[in-house]
């Protein structure tokens, strides 16, 4: 050992030491000498291209399948936003049924829709093909946006079992069903289409993937049964039926009858557009003139505006210039010009938010609250692309206090869950696209944008850096045609200053509403005190007004009956009472 002696160290060895430092050297690693040379030919023949199915199938934490409940919870959402997107498409009510089953660790998770069904040389690309899709190059808003994501599911599926996904779709009109198994050829990002057959099924149209997987059923905010939950509060139009593994089956009815309004594709607006990608365009495009770029190639962008736009910009350039020709000095400029340009804000058809009413059903449908408020802010713009967001608030305990689950019901216990105790953070529901938003939520736009709002102004308590506490929970939904999304899994938005600002100004809205509702209970209470205190001590009033005026009984409730009418007449001016 090592002793310090007289300022400077000895080491003392036992007598069989030296065995010991021998084996240790033994087992160290042996090199065969030193590092040789290598040439800059032969590294470059270890360069290899590399299949997106492979890298994210190394990296499958980027798409939200870092671990096994998470990974259920990711392939259920991603077959039921696919559904749902197929049936709007198409204009038909969405009928969705989630069926879960389970063997040991290893689970199946089939998805069926009443949707159109897929043509059967598309059914492949789509299930198979990772970023494949029809609305990636869309400005419109939908679900989906980058074509990965039930091809991920899948992909996951065959890492962890082995397993390839089995499609079921029908055609309306067709006589047959199409059922086939699907994997993924990781190495080069294709699908590999097996066992393929036509087959009888009780269905005129629709869908069903069945996947299997590694998984982990857990309870909680983080569940499959959460998520469907937030899925019918955000579409009110959807009917979810879902079975678990134990049977139990869950039903989220429809409490509208209306789709959606279809969205209608735009170009992007030239405010908050980057300068990069105002290049590409200019190279792009298939106009002759500047003039005919700006007005044709942009939302919102008359000949007037564009006009303005060029004489802002300067640098030698023209209505007639040809944009292919412009420089870089010059699409700085003219880059620079259409931020400070005026113009009209981005047309709204291209995004549909949920609707106050309708927002409001499907609130009420699955949150038991004693007062509800909505707001849905005017549409704004973030790097070119226009935005919209809409906030909901629910408060309070229908009959003033938490439900019992020993005294109420299934559906009133589930329904009063998700407002939290009164000395707990209220539960804060985050939607993208009408799709709920489970994880990350701390590094969520809409997270920091709720904890930025003061809510001890509207009678709240707060802790710093905190939700507030109570019985509520806070909605927020942020409708865009390409939500910025802080990872390809989609779990949180990225806290841009544009979209925190329209989410700090809806809940800003809505705390005014709970203010004033708060105000009005406490007023309420006060006077309800003040009323049982009068109503306690009355009769003894008039008991004494008896002795002292000598009045029989019949004229002593008279007596207690006009000074009762006339307290109430008195808080009635004073606005006690309605």
């Amino acid at each position: 050992m090592a002793r310090l002696k007289g300022g400077a160290w000895f080491v003392a060895v036992k007598p069989n030491a030296g065995s010991i430092i021998s084996q240790m050297a033994d087992s160290s690693p042996k090199r065969d000498g030193p590092r040789q040379k290598v040439s800059a030919l032969e590294l470059a023949s270890r360069q290899r291209d590399i299949s997106i199915s492979a890298f994210f199938l190394k990296n499958r934490h980027l798409l939200g399948f870092d671990t096994p409940a998470k990974a259920l919870v990711t392939a259920v959402k991603e077959a039921v936003d696919n559904a749902i997107d197929a049936c709007e498409d198409a204009g038909i009510l969405p009928e969705i049924e989630v069926r879960i089953t389970r063997r040991g660790h290893v689970y199946t998770v089939a998805v069926r829709d009443n949707g159109p069904g897929i043509v059967e040389p598309q059914i492949g690309r789509i299930f198979g093909k990772l970023l494949y899709g029809s609305k990636f190059h869309k400005l419109s808003q939908s679900r989906g946006q980058q074509g990965m994501g039930i091809a991920a599911a899948g992909m996951y599926g065959q890492l962890t079992t082995g397993k390839p996904m089995h499609i079921l779709s029908r055609v309306e009109g067709e006589e047959l069903a199409t059922s086939l198994y699907v994997a993924i050829d990781t190495e080069k990002n294709r699908p590999d289409v097996h066992r393929k057959k036509h087959v009888e099924w009780d269905h005129l149209h629709g869908t069903m993937v069945e996947i299997v997987l590694e998984g982990h059923l857990q309870r909680g905010r983080h569940s499959v049964e959460t998520y469907l939950r937030q899925t019918a509060i955000a579409n009110p139009h959807v009917t979810i039926r879902y079975q678990g593994p134990e049977k139990d089956v869950h039903e989220y009815p429809r409490s509208i009858q209306d789709l959606p309004l279809p969205t209608k594709e735009i170009k992007p607006h030239p405010h908050g557009i980057e300068l990069g990608r105002l290049i590409q365009m200019l190279h792009a495009t298939r106009s002759r003139t500047l003039m005919q770029f700006l007005v044709k190639d942009f939302s919102s962008v008359g000949s007037k505006t564009a006009a303005k736009i060029i004489d802002a910009a300067g640098r030698r350039l023209s209505a007639r210039s040809y944009p292919k020709h412009v420089a870089h000095s010059q699409a700085v400029a003219l880059h620079r010009a259409m931020e400070t340009t005026k113009m009209p804000a981005p047309r709204g058809d291209c995004i549909v938010p949920i609707g106050e009413p309708q927002l409001l059903k499907g609130l009420k449908a699955e949150v038991a609250a004693d007062f509800y408020t909505v707001t849905t802010r005017p549409a704004a713009i973030h790097r070119g692309n226009p935005f919209q967001v809409e906030v909901a608030i629910a408060y309070g305990y229908p009959n003033a206090s938490r439900p019992d689950a020993a005294t109420v019901t299934e559906p009133e216990a589930r329904a009063a869950d998700l407002l939290g105790a009164r000395d707990e953070p209220a539960v804060l529901l985050r939607f993208a696209n009408r799709v709920p938003l489970l994880y990350q939520q701390s590094s969520c736009a809409i997270a920091k944008a709720a904890i930025r709002t003061n809510w001890r102004s509207y009678g709240l308590r707060q802790p710093k850096g905190a939700l507030p506490h109570g019985p509520m929970a806070i909605l927020v939904h942020v409708a865009s045609v390409w939500v910025p999304y802080t990872s390809e899994a989609k779990e949180a938005i990225e806290p841009s200053p544009e979209i925190t600002r329209e989410i700090v100004l809806g809940l800003q809205h809505c705390g005014r509403e709970l203010a004033q509702y708060l105000a009005r209970k406490s007023r309420e209470r006060r006077e309800s005190q003040h009323r049982a205190y009068i109503e306690t001590y009355l009769p003894h009033i008039g008991g004494a007004l008896q002795d002292i005026l000598l009045l029989s009984d019949k004229e002593r409730d008279k007596t207690v009956a006009q000074l009762d009418t006339v307290l109430r007449d008195t808080r009635r001016k004073q606005g006690g009472e309605p």
